[in-house]
């Protein structure tokens, strides 16, 4: 297919809308909205974040789930010069407070609530000035001058009439910051990952092209637009081909399945632990999915081959990337045969290079050896925030930035991903960083030691198993600190497993032995399933 010639975000949903015209952009619940339908609506956003004094450069938050008003408010924002934050909405009190103040955010889009979470209540307690009138600034967060909830207050800022595009000069440029995505690393808070627009139209082109994707294609995203997987992969590869994305609110898999036969999804960006729940859930039927050809997954050579055979998408891809790549760097093409695609994820996507080095020397090694997995291209200029510090580290001298992940290039080029040897966890297709779980353990009163790993589990990868020492003289249950999780932190970040110990392996410095502290957790794990 003949790529877009738009390197901004902002003028590619404008030259979709003359492209695709009446076409279906997005379907949710019973709605269908045409390319023109969408690009209107973010016109008329852009016009009241603009008369709202939104400026180049300026950062949005948008706390939604997948629903119309994400991508709305996402090229809304965007064609105002803005930047975009992706913020979780799994977020809890204490996390939002935190991502507020680190983003800088000038303007927040919001839920009301979304299951447990009621941001509207929170909102009103982190940020009561934003009651007292139209001119406010919050004590707080500095940058924060307007709160939008969706309902009446959305509806006012998608009222503005439509009008000209904006001048030369007002709008983004192809290498200004898009979007901003926090994603877990090595830290106790997630980092702050910001990814450009060109990147993102050109990544996300070649991997739909990987895919076989056509303009004809509808396709199911369940997983979160505010991940790299669902924005900067699954909306950019979709829309860049003028294809339908079908988005989910949450994944259940009786209702994905639903959503599979009425809309007659031909695509669907999967995880182990999302394919496993469709293919066992009561009322799957591969007649239901019949219309299912491609999409991507991660995960072991079962997990694809499943995905393939059992839930009945036959040109699966497999892929390899993380979101300071732009969601994917690797990716496996769609006409590959089956048990290719399935053990490796496949050479590096246009523009990407990719090196294997010795992890003590930085040495490049020959095709067939194992080692550190390097990635230049497509990558994030550095991270930002409190997490600025983290990125002389994480990119070398030379521009490769530093996954820390093993792998090996195969003689044809493509890569063989062999697993992490940082500290992060992968549970249900989600990193979480163990120091961040540690740290909402520790600011438990009577907690003195907190050491958290991650086991295998065949459904979601991984599981969270967290070792506690008490302070002297204090008393600690499961239940209660799963209890202190769960009001502090995001539901998936909860322990699955809570161990209280008198003592936890340390080195003489005091640093926690994680090897040993994991093959416990494996022990235990076993223990549990007899």
């Amino acid at each position: 297919m003949e790529a877009p010639f738009s390197r901004t975000l902002a003028d590619l949903i404008f030259e979709q809308a003359a492209r695709c015209g009446p076409r279906t952009a997005v379907i949710w619940q019973d709605q269908l909205i045409s390319y023109s339908e969408l690009c209107a609506g973010a016109a008329r956003v852009a016009a009241s974040l603009r008369a709202c004094g939104v400026e180049r450069g300026d950062r949005v938050g948008l706390l939604i789930n997948n629903r119309p008003e994400w991508l709305e408010a996402f090229f809304g924002t965007v064609i105002a010069g803005g930047v975009v934050v992706a913020f979780s909405t799994w977020s809890t009190a204490d996390e939002l407070d935190w991502l507020l103040r680190d983003s800088g955010a000038r303007m927040l889009i919001a839920l009301e609530r979304f299951g447990d979470n009621d941001f509207a209540a929170a909102l009103r307690q982190l940020v009561p000035e934003a009651g007292t009138g139209d001119r406010w600034q919050s004590a707080r967060y500095p940058a924060l001058r307007d709160i939008v909830l969706l309902g009446e207050s959305y509806n006012r800022l998608r009222a503005a009439a439509l009008s000209a595009r904006q001048a030369p000069g007002i709008g983004p440029c192809a290498a200004d910051d898009a979007i901003i995505i926090y994603t877990s690393g090595s830290s106790s808070r997630p980092k702050s990952v910001p990814l450009s627009h060109a990147g993102i139209i050109e990544n996300g082109f070649n991997i739909g092209e990987r895919q076989g994707y056509r303009k004809d294609d509808r396709i199911l995203l369940a997983p979160p637009l505010f991940w790299s997987y669902g924005s900067a992969n699954a909306m950019s590869a979709a829309l860049t081909h003028g294809a339908a994305l079908v988005l989910q609110n949450r994944f259940e898999p009786g209702e994905a399945i639903d959503l599979i036969e009425r809309h007659r999804c031909t695509a669907l960006y999967t995880l182990p632990a999302i394919t496993s729940a469709i293919v066992s859930h009561s009322s799957f039927r591969r007649e239901r999915v019949a219309s299912l050809r491609a999409g991507l997954t991660i995960g072991a050579p079962q997990d694809v081959m499943t995905a393939a055979t059992v839930l009945g998408a036959p040109e699966i891809c497999n892929v390899y990337g993380q979101t300071e790549t732009y969601g994917n760097c690797c990716v496996t093409p769609h006409d590959w045969p089956l048990e290719r695609r399935a053990t490796c994820q496949g050479p590096p996507l246009p523009g990407v290079q990719v090196r294997i080095v010795d992890g003590e020397t930085g040495t490049e090694l020959s095709r067939g050896e194992e080692g550190m997995i390097e990635v230049r291209g497509y990558v994030t200029r550095g991270y930002q925030g409190s997490s600025a510090t983290e990125t002389a580290g994480a990119i070398t001298t030379d521009g490769f930035f530093r996954t820390g992940d093993m792998g090996r290039m195969l003689p044809d080029g493509a890569i063989s991903f062999s697993g992490r040897v940082t500290e992060m966890i992968k549970k249900g297709g989600i990193n979480i960083s163990p120091a961040e779980v540690e740290d909402v353990l520790m600011r438990h009163d009577s907690v003195a030691l907190a050491g958290v790993v991650g086991v295998p589990d065949a459904t979601q990868g991984e599981l969270l198993v967290a070792f506690v020492v008490p302070k002297p003289g204090t008393a600690l249950r499961p239940d209660e600190l799963a209890a202190h999780c769960r009001s502090l932190a995001s539901r998936y970040k909860v322990p699955d497993m809570i161990e209280v110990r008198d003592a936890l392996p340390v080195t003489v410095t005091g640093k926690l032995m994680r090897r040993e502290l994991k093959q416990i957790a494996a022990s235990l794990a076993r223990a549990n399933m007899r």
